[in-house]
């Protein structure tokens, strides 16, 4: 499986790019949502998904990893295939196809070329909790995530700038549970400096 591509974007239409890499040059499906943040000529990274059928093999792209994520669970639902995907991608963003389905909004889903009342049913009976439960799941990550890498951040500078490790964390606990888990990695340090 190839997983993403990183290189140049030497051509670009709509449709399709063509991304050189080593001076292969690999032919990759995108949406318009995807289009639209390209620039010819620069250098792109693509999260792709290789379709694999007998009489030929696809490569799709995805310039954001919540776009790939939701072509595969788009594709996942019996009816849909590849390109279809990749036309639901093109005429809403994810965020748009994530509250459709999750607020059960056939008529949203069933505005797109191609897809009918059955098809725009089935994709909101079989994502519709899976959707929700990516959409909980991201919110808790980003959060955490970014408080995480704010603390781990700080308490490496700190390190770096002569405190002991356990000092350095011992600190960073105290703000904490005074300042809370919300402040920038420069706060953290500012802080910490100050309570030496």
């Amino acid at each position: 499986m190839i997983a993403y591509i990183d290189g140049k974007l030497t051509y670009k239409d709509p449709t399709y790019v063509i991304i050189e890499v080593g001076g292969i040059g690999y032919q990759i499906k995108i949406s318009l949502n995807t289009y639209a943040g390209l620039v010819e000529g620069e250098r792109c990274k693509l999260f792709t998904f290789l379709h694999i059928k007998e009489d030929a093999h696809t490569l799709y792209g995805f310039s954001e990893l919540a776009e790939k994520n939701i072509f595969l669970h788009l594709i996942s639902i019996s009816g849909v295939g590849p390109n279809t995907g990749l036309m639901i991608l093109s005429s809403l963003s994810v965020a748009e196809i994530q509250q459709a389905i999750v607020r059960e909004d056939v008529r949203t889903i069933q505005r797109i070329k191609g897809i009918g009342a059955k098809t725009a049913q089935r994709l909101i009976l079989e994502l519709k909790d899976k959707l929700k439960k990516d959409v909980l799941v991201d919110q808790v990550n980003v959060s955490a995530a970014s408080h995480n890498t704010n603390q781990n951040e700080a308490l490496s500078a700190l390190i770096t700038l002569g405190f002991a490790r356990t000092v350095a964390e011992k600190t960073l606990d105290a703000i904490i549970k005074r300042e809370g888990s919300h402040l920038t990695v420069e706060e953290y340090i500012k802080l910490a400096l100050k309570s030496s």
